[in-house]
């Protein structure tokens, strides 16, 4: 499966923007799928997953409450609502998918697949 994120872009502070990412190749079904991002100087971090079954969503604790992970198997796409936009959340934002196990769901590590990035800059 191969990953094509997009949606990114320059947004004021307290504004929304939301984040596709699309799979071809294969479906992304049965993979765990969720964000990361990556803002310069460090490290990639979590933002949000599903896990593999797709029953059960996965939050930083940064992000609980402003962003909504969700997905559309049919299109084969997942998406990243994000509200309430703070400067800090300026990074690359990548969506990736894998089979880590429930409990590393949130390390990067678990994810073998990577779309290419797309770059979010929220202006204070």
């Amino acid at each position: 499966v191969q990953l094509q994120a997009s949606g990114g872009g320059l947004v004021q502070a307290g504004g929304p923007l939301r984040l596709s990412c699309a799979a071809s190749g294969r479906t992304f079904s049965s993979y765990a799928v969720g964000w990361f991002r990556q803002a310069p100087g460090k490290e990639r971090e979590f933002v949000a997953a599903f896990s593999r079954s797709g029953g059960s969503t996965y939050y930083a604790d940064s992000v609980k409450g402003r962003f909504t992970i969700s997905r559309d198997n049919a299109k084969n796409t997942l998406y990243l609502q994000m509200n309430s936009l703070k400067p800090e959340d300026t990074a690359v934002y990548y969506c990736g998918a894998g089979r880590p196990i429930l409990s590393s769901i949130r390390s990067s590590l678990g994810y073998r697949i990577w779309g290419q990035g797309t770059q979010v800059t929220v202006s204070s």
